[in-house]
């Protein structure tokens, strides 16, 4: 089948197995590397893109679903390498990055839950980023980086504490499965 989309603004086409998935489609036949595939199951988000501006599993969604969509990729957010996105500036800054598999898909559910609420509350990022898993168990800064991108003083807003981090050794919440601190 053939498909057409807008990727990070420019028109792509391809004929393709029917059963392709969006993220294959974007890694293997358009060689953006950034969309990972951790899971194949919706559980991790590593392979969060933008469809038409809503964040999308692309690892299970199929390529022709997505035809005649616009899709953006993290290589879209800064197509400029001498310039982030204030997104993933603010990972950057704020040490959200852990070991970078998951980044990708942490920036693109970030900028797709900023253009929905653009000055969230701990929880709110908690909630937004919860279908995106960091296997390195470091939510903290992820939480501090989403903040910050809103413009927002992520001491401010947590308190300037660290009460949802796990004590030495443990493993950390999820984002959204608060520890019982609250927001």
């Amino acid at each position: 089948m053939k498909v057409q989309m807008t990727v990070n603004g420019a028109d792509t086409s391809a004929d393709v197995e029917p059963r392709l998935l969006l993220a294959h489609y974007l890694r293997d036949t358009l060689g953006l590397k950034a969309t990972n595939v951790g899971c194949d199951t919706t559980s991790c988000g590593a392979c969060t893109v933008l469809v038409d501006g809503e964040s999308v599993k692309s690892c299970t969604m199929l390529a022709v679903q997505a035809d005649e969509a616009s899709v953006q990729t993290m290589e879209g957010l800064s197509p400029d390498p001498e310039s982030l996105h204030p997104v993933a500036a603010a990972f950057r800054e704020e040490h959200g990055l852990q070991c970078g598999f998951c980044t990708p898909g942490m920036v693109m559910a970030t900028v797709s839950l900023l253009a929905e609420n653009p000055t969230p509350s701990e929880r709110e990022v908690r909630e937004g980023l919860e279908g995106n898993l960091c296997r390195c168990t470091g939510y903290h800064n992820i939480v501090r980086a989403v903040l910050a991108a809103s413009g927002q003083d992520p001491d401010a807003v947590t308190g300037g504490g660290h009460a949802e981090e796990a004590p030495s050794g443990g493993v950390e919440a999820a984002p959204g499965f608060s520890t019982g601190s609250g927001a």
